[in-house]
């Protein structure tokens, strides 16, 4: 198989989906690998590593999708990549399709077979493709709501921490999943006081065995969310219904309870945003201001590390991409239930029904279709 990997053209995405020493073993299996030129600059792999393991460096994008089987990316294709597409090719990455309907709309047209990162799924429910970048993004969610309560970036001028004699901030996660874990983690050990919310009474009970004393946990609803609200210096949003548009659990109203100078920090932003007022925006401008809220919706987080988030991500990755590359995507969906559930269009049929529901198409049978 030709697996081909283009340069990610998302604003500041520095991202690359696969390693050089990922290359190498898909050489050595048979497969020609063929890397856009600089695609792994950003993340520190120069072109020479991947040459030196026998891929093959493309000029430029539109030969890569035009020459490759399969291609292998970060985050999903945006406009100016569209053209590219072309019936029975296979995308590997990220889609995120129930927040943007021109997408869905833009692979479906293409004929493509669209496999979603965030929807492979293990038998436990376990998200292995999106672990690891939600581990990264929650963390993330720490690092940047600090740095905009700064009175610099408009926030209001609180230390997380707090020192002896001042009270530490107020952190809210919205949702206990592995975002909102790793975000009271981070928060908890700079000193803050954590409340996370969640509606899963088993997810709450185990994360009251592994947080710290200054996490509290609380059952989520509308009046507890409304509290937490009010008393929120950082609001993470970290809410995930697989491959579903998230709810918006904060309004616009509710901003009115907020501290003017609160700073809301929407993980769930590539899901459409668990806080209504959420619009996303980029690393090069990462913030905006709604009724003396800050809001910071970067809708590719983990690409503001991307060394870091590169390694963890195709770790995650590579061996689904060994099995597609060796087996093809019907041999290798069929054997394999948590590749299947990858799946999300396939030659212009929705077959994932969270994105069906999010536009009104129709859904149709991913197994008759495989």
């Amino acid at each position: 198989m030709i697996i081909g990997v283009p340069k990610e053209i998302k604003t500041a995405e520095n991202r690359v989906a696969l390693v050089p020493a990922g290359a190498e073993a898909l050489r050595a299996q048979g497969h020609a690998v063929l890397i856009e030129r600089g695609a792994g600059e950003g993340s520190g792999f120069a072109d020479d590593a991947y040459e030196g393991v026998g891929a093959t460096i493309v000029s430029a994008a539109k030969d890569v999708w035009s020459e490759a089987d399969m291609i292998v990316k970060v985050k999903e294709p945006i406009a100016p990549e569209w053209p590219h597409m072309r019936s029975g090719q296979v995308v590997f990455t990220y889609y995120h399709f129930a927040a943007s309907e021109p997408l869905t709309r833009a692979v479906m047209d293409s004929g493509i077979v669209a496999i979603a990162y965030e929807t492979v799924q293990l038998p436990n429910g376990e998200l292995p493709l999106l672990t690891p970048m939600s581990e990264v993004a929650g963390r993330m969610a720490i690092q940047e709501g600090a740095k905009y309560l700064e009175r610099f970036y408009g926030g209001r001028g609180i230390l997380l921490g707090g020192v002896p004699g001042v009270l530490p901030a107020e952190v809210v996660v919205i949702g206990g999943g592995v975002v909102g874990a790793n975000a009271a983690k981070m928060a908890a050990g700079l000193g803050a006081h954590v409340t996370i919310l969640d509606v899963s009474l088993e997810r709450l009970r185990y994360l009251s065995d592994v947080m710290p004393a200054n996490v509290d946990l609380v059952y989520s609803n509308r009046h507890n969310i409304l509290e937490a609200v009010a008393k929120a210096d950082l609001l993470v949003g970290a809410v995930l219904l697989p491959g579903a548009k998230a709810p918006h659990l904060v309004t616009r109203e509710d901003l009115g309870r907020m501290k003017a100078g609160a700073v809301i920090v929407d993980v769930a932003v590539d899901q459409g945003g668990c806080v209504e007022t959420i619009e996303p925006t980029t690393h090069e401008q990462p913030t905006y201001v709604v009724d003396d809220v800050v809001h910071y919706a970067v809708a590719n987080m983990p690409g503001g590390v991307p060394r870091t988030s590169t390694l963890a991500l195709t770790n995650a990755t590579f061996p689904y991409t060994v099995t597609l590359a060796k087996d093809g995507w019907r041999s290798a969906c069929k054997a394999d239930r948590s590749l299947f559930l990858g799946l999300n269009v396939i030659e212009g049929k929705v077959v994932y029904p969270g994105v069906a529901e999010a536009f009104g198409l129709k859904l149709a049978d991913a197994a008759k279709l495989v």
